[in-house]
């Protein structure tokens, strides 16, 4: 009798420490999916149209599946959510003359530029594109409201020669879209970084053809990630931007808006890639 009650009192101190064990994992956060990556070979062949907001006001309610991207400045864009989710890339600590603050903010640290020594301690999420020492590189992965933010790790060029995973190409995914910004690129992504980044439904790429990518590269990268809608950003002349169009008229479609924003939905994307033109502003509070 006595070997019995201790076999069973064994056996309920196992279940408990199962119990506990089991409790303590469903508490953890888990590592959040992407859908980007998930659907990257399974969405080529579907065809939707583009739209452009028809108005800046970034206070404006979102429909249900759309997401609103406004060009602030640079490489600054302000990206919203329909469930009331932002995030700002290449943050600088100034978007306009509003009262907001943003959920997220992303920085790279090729210069001041990208991003800001001293952000909002009020802003939730600052998220830098390297790590805390040289070549360490950082790996970010969160949900905020109805956005997962990610990011994948490149080199930069550095006063040393070359920082590994000294920036991040952030992508932000939300109401079904994929949309990724370059941030300050340097080289090509290798195969593993194509993979990581998955499916790219809109691309914000760098196209001066100097400080990061050379405009050779920059379009043989585009063309292969082969977004729906590419939004270039850190242009320093209208002459560098027409090269860029010019370099990707013969696959992608051209659209010059004269708009600083524009909302689209995963149903709305172009039938045909297309290269979309927005004009950087920061939000003024008239809006």
């Amino acid at each position: 009798m006595i070997r019995f009650l201790t076999v069973l009192t064994a056996l309920a101190v196992s279940t408990l420490a199962m119990t506990g064990f089991a409790a303590h994992a469903q508490t953890a956060q888990p590592r959040i999916a992407s859908h980007c990556i998930a659907l990257a070979q399974s969405a080529p062949g579907l065809t939707y149209l583009h739209h452009a907001s028809e108005t800046d006001n970034f206070r404006a309610p979102l429909p249900e599946f759309d997401v609103r991207i406004h060009y602030l400045s640079h490489a600054s864009f302000l990206i919203q959510s329909p469930g009331g989710a932002s995030a700002v890339t290449d943050y600088t600590g100034y978007i306009g003359n509003v009262d907001f603050l943003p959920d997220v903010v992303t920085m790279n640290h090729a210069h001041d530029t990208h991003w800001t020594a001293f952000p909002d301690p009020a802003i939730p999420h600052v998220l830098k594109g390297w790590g805390e020492s040289f070549g360490a590189g950082i790996d970010h992965n969160l949900m905020v409201k109805d956005m997962k933010v990610r990011n994948v790790s490149t080199d930069i060029r550095s006063h040393s020669g070359v920082e590994p995973e000294g920036n991040s190409i952030f992508v932000f995914e939300a109401a079904g879209l994929c949309i990724g910004h370059l941030g300050h690129l340097h080289h090509e992504p290798d195969a593993a970084q194509y993979a990581a980044l998955g499916r790219m439904d809109v691309v914000m790429a760098p196209v001066d053809g100097g400080m990061t990518l050379d405009l050779d590269t920059m379009t043989k990268v585009l063309k292969r990630l082969r977004a729906s809608v590419v939004i270039p950003m850190h242009w320093f002349g209208r002459y560098t931007l027409d090269r860029f169009l010019a370099d990707m008229s013969d696959q992608f479609a051209i659209e010059r808006t004269g708009k600083h924003s524009l909302q689209l939905s995963l149903r709305d994307l172009p039938k045909t890639p297309t290269v979309v033109v927005l004009e950087p502003r920061h939000i003024e509070e008239y809006e």
